[in-house]
């Protein structure tokens, strides 16, 4: 059975299609509203570390190194991670971040880790 994972702004609208609604940022996006955003779960403690995060610094020179650096933590963070599969085995999950880039984000690093590819 395929892994049905998608990756979305949560600024865009909730959809009946995106599954059970995950944030995977560490800090709580700006300008949206707790039931605005119809989440399942916040998952903070599975976004990159305050440390890693600043030295990214949403810059796309350094996102090759930044998914390398990243790929480590959730390894260290088995609950949230578990906490993901099990509700990748109810069906479709979307990670959902606040950054602007739609390509180099924290949410996108993440699919690629469950996926099991870079």
């Amino acid at each position: 059975m395929a892994m049905e994972l998608a990756v979305k702004r949560i600024y865009e609208q909730p959809a009946p299609g995106d599954g059970q609604r995950v944030l995977v940022d560490r800090i709580w996006p700006r300008g949206v509203r707790g039931k605005d955003a119809a989440l399942t779960v916040w998952l903070k403690e599975i976004a990159p570390s305050n440390a890693l995060r600043k030295w990214f610094g949403h810059e796309p020179a350094r996102w090759e190194e930044f998914q390398e650096r990243y790929r480590d933590e959730p390894d260290r963070n088995g609950e949230a991670v578990g906490q993901l599969r099990v509700l990748l085995g109810k069906g479709r999950v979307t990670l959902l971040y606040g950054a602007h880039d739609e390509n180099h984000n924290n949410a996108v690093a993440l699919a690629a880790y469950l996926r099991g590819t870079d």
